[in-house]
């Protein structure tokens, strides 16, 4: 299949995005508080998504001109280059959900659990229903992966210092928008715990713990709203078997080969997100310690959900 030069439906959107983020820091506050809060949120979260078609080639067959479009720093706290190598990291199925090894697990090492503090415990456990993930998930995974970053930046990781000060560059356009913008500083911080809530949706169980790669990756048939703001990610398997193809086009490529993709995840589907509210919103779907991890491990283990806090 050829790729365009230009990707229109994505550019458009991320044009489209720019527009409500505006709108809503200004206008939208003016006209109501929570409107311009909640809206601001949406986008800051359509934002993350259009940024993570970035980092997989769109628009543009050019890098530089992707990450140009990525350089806003919207959701505040995630540089977009470590977002960009920590999720690339991921993308090597072997590793998917090994808490040592995948960036973005939510799994701990069965042993380094066992050492949590018993206080800390709970937190874990409510950020494993999917109220905790949306609710606690925002401040919990934004404390674990800046402790994360903080490390490697006093070990002076490689690219890790230069990611951290093009995201302070990208924080000025930001920061200047909102000097003059009607929204406030504490109001943007809520529309940013928002929008990364809204992507903990995305998230929350898109990998399983499987003794077979190919088998930890989810299927979500759900054609509504959340679909668009995820740019199609629900189907998640076809996105990890053609990364390359981008989020318009995965709808036909799931409907061509619906039993495929189903065959090669052993039928790890669900039909809509209402099904997982259903299912999930107050009870747990996974354990915090990996289950398929019962012996130690030579290295200890930072903290879960080590990528990106998006």
């Amino acid at each position: 299949m050829t790729t365009p030069a230009v990707e229109w439906p994505t550019l458009i959107l991320l044009v489209a995005t720019f527009a409500v983020w505006g709108w809503a820091t200004t206008q939208g506050y003016a006209v109501h508080p929570v409107l311009g809060i909640v809206a601001a949120g949406v986008a800051v979260a359509q934002f993350s998504s259009l940024q993570h078609e970035i980092l997989h080639g769109h628009p543009f067959r050019s890098r530089r001109l992707n990450e140009a479009l990525a350089f806003p720093a919207l959701a505040l706290t995630v540089p977009y280059g470590r977002f960009r190598d920590t999720h690339l990291a991921h993308h090597h199925d072997p590793i998917l959900t090994d808490p040592y090894d995948d960036p973005e697990s939510n799994y701990l090492d069965p042993v380094v659990w066992a050492r949590v503090p018993v206080w800390i415990k709970p937190f874990y456990r409510f950020n494993n229903t999917l109220f905790g993930r949306v609710t606690l998930g925002p401040v919990l995974g934004n404390i674990l992966w800046l402790l994360t970053e903080a490390k490697l930046l006093r070990a002076g990781a490689a690219g890790v210092r230069r990611d951290w000060a093009l995201h302070l560059a990208g924080l000025v356009p930001v920061v200047a928008w909102l000097w003059v913008a009607a929204m406030p500083w504490w109001a943007y911080l809520l529309a940013a715990w928002i929008g990364h809530g809204l992507l903990k949706i995305r998230t929350y169980l898109e990998h399983r713990a499987h003794e077979a790669a190919r088998a930890r990756t989810v299927v979500i048939e759900d054609r509504g709203p959340l679909a668009l703001l995820f740019l199609n990610n629900n189907l998640h398997v076809v996105h990890h078997m053609h990364p390359a193809v981008p989020w318009y086009r995965l709808p036909a490529l799931y409907a061509a080969n619906r039993d495929h993709y189903l065959r090669r995840n052993e039928g790890y589907v669900y039909r809509s997100y209402l099904d997982i509210f259903r299912a999930h919103l107050f009870r747990a779907k996974d354990p915090v310690p990996h289950p398929l991890m019962p012996g130690p491990r030579e290295e200890e283990a930072g903290v879960a959900g080590q990528g990106a806090a998006v």
